[in-house]
């Protein structure tokens, strides 16, 4: 079951949805369907790198250049 990223175009909502098949995404909070998908960023669980060989970092993001890594430019700043 594939988890997609939007952002509602008329009310500027971001959010998640679950996305079965041919089925469309609408917002939970206008029920709008006209949505812009972002890229997501993916996890991976400590316990999976358990065992690989250290890495240096990644370097900065291949599509913005956020020094951050790939990937950075579509999280949020936690400042």
């Amino acid at each position: 079951m594939p988890i997609f990223e939007y952002v509602c175009k008329e009310c500027n909502h971001e959010f998640e949805a679950l996305v079965y098949g041919s089925q469309k995404a609408e917002c939970p909070k206008c029920h709008s369907k006209k949505l812009a998908p972002q890229l997501s960023v993916f996890a991976v669980s400590a316990k999976s790198l358990a065992g690989a060989s250290p890495s240096p970092s990644a370097g900065p993001c291949g599509s913005c250049g956020d020094p951050r890594g790939p990937g950075a430019c579509s999280m949020p700043d936690l400042d």
